[in-house]
């Protein structure tokens, strides 16, 4: 299993890019490439329409310690997990972030879904450090 961690710096406090990130509600906002639309279902859990299909999506986030981890997967019971962290640097924060090979992904397919982080980190930027108060 490959593994790939990335990360972001960002002028912005931990506190606000935690707060965007973390929401849920944001994620097609930053993840065009993955997110094709987000909506609840009649039992009122998130789901996902991705370039794959149609997935379950959740985000566990802890503002004490800046995790922001995401799930996805076809079932509530079979959902990948993909590990971010925010945290406070000098002059702004930092948002890591790590992909793990999922079972059945080629690795050619992994890479490729590594290398559109870079667009969809591009969109995280553009939504944290633009002109709002903080």
């Amino acid at each position: 299993m490959l593994t790939s961690t990335h990360t972001l710096t960002l002028d912005v406090s931990r506190e606000r890019a935690f707060a965007f990130l973390a929401e849920i509600e944001n994620l097609p906002k930053w993840a065009t490439l993955f997110c094709k639309r987000l909506w609840r279902d009649g039992a009122g859990r998130w789901k996902v329409d991705t370039p794959d299909g149609e997935i379950f999506f959740r985000i566990a986030a802890d503002p004490a310690t800046g995790v922001v981890d995401m799930y996805g997967g076809p079932r509530e019971d079979a959902m990948a997990y993909w590990p971010a962290r925010i945290v406070a640097r000098p002059g702004g924060s930092l948002f890591i972030f790590t992909a793990f090979q999922q079972p059945g992904m080629d690795e050619a397919a992994f890479k490729a879904q590594c290398a559109g982080l870079a667009r969809e980190f591009e969109h995280i930027r553009a939504h944290t450090e633009r002109s709002l108060p903080a």
